[in-house]
């Protein structure tokens, strides 16, 4: 139900910006907020949705843990900042609120069904620092590219707890790094600036906390857990 009132509150909103951009396509198009991208600083808020997923490294080789993804939800805010005419610096300090779910094989030999699955919910802070390649801007259009760093900050990785999966709780690092790399467009309306984008979010260090027994079957034998994710964002400036 969730998904289908988003679904609704996305189609009417960008049917609206359609009928007030008509002719964002056109041959001739009336240039819109032609002087906005000058400007020095500039700020605008995101929406999106989000599917986190796991890259596992094994100290031996045996069945993978399979990790089941869901759909998540992102909101943030954007400043961006103007270095020159194609190139700007860009902070999105956002909040994205996900769920994974990791199926253990099960000649791993679990004394209960239960104990075959664990639940990896996140509430992440992100704090990425990129920095956006626009093109040349054709009409009310312009592509652009995104890459830089950003850290993470799981609200609910359970680090500070000294229970571990013996007693049902899996436990990640409160703080990570990654390397994020995407793209998007610019779609300039009479008001607003309208901006789909993709990207991709790549782990750079290991996350999982292991169990005091080196030889868990939940955690003695991965060598690495690095998050992996896709953010589909709808951003307004």
């Amino acid at each position: 139900m969730r998904k289908i009132v988003v679904f609704f509150f996305l189609s009417t909103l960008l049917n609206g910006y359609a009928q007030r951009s008509k002719n964002i396509f056109s041959k001739d198009p009336i240039i819109n907020l032609e002087n906005f991208q000058k400007q020095r600083i500039y700020y605008g808020f995101f929406l999106g949705f989000n599917s986190y997923d796991f890259k596992i490294d094994y100290k031996t080789v045996g069945p993978d843990v399979l990790v089941k993804k869901t759909t998540g939800f992102n909101v943030g805010i954007i400043a961006d900042l103007k270095l020159q005419e194609y190139i700007s610096l860009r902070f999105e300090p956002g909040l994205y609120i996900t769920k994974r779910f990791l199926n253990y094989p099960s000649n791993l030999l679990f004394t209960n069904n239960s104990d075959a699955i664990r639940e990896v919910t996140s509430t992440n802070i992100q704090f990425p620092l990129l920095f956006k390649f626009s093109s040349l801007r054709t009409g009310n259009i312009r592509p652009y590219a995104l890459g830089g760093l950003s850290a993470t900050l799981n609200l609910s990785s359970n680090a500070k707890s000294k229970d571990d999966n013996l007693d049902n709780q899996f436990r990640v690092k409160s703080w990570t790094t990654n390397y994020e790399l995407g793209f998007g467009i610019d779609l300039f309306s009479e008001y607003f600036i309208f901006s789909p984008s993709i990207r991709g979010v790549f782990g750079l260090n290991d996350e999982l906390i292991r169990d005091k027994d080196p030889n868990s079957p939940w955690t003695g034998t991965i060598e690495s857990m690095k998050t992996r994710a896709i953010f589909i964002n709808f951003t307004f400036h």
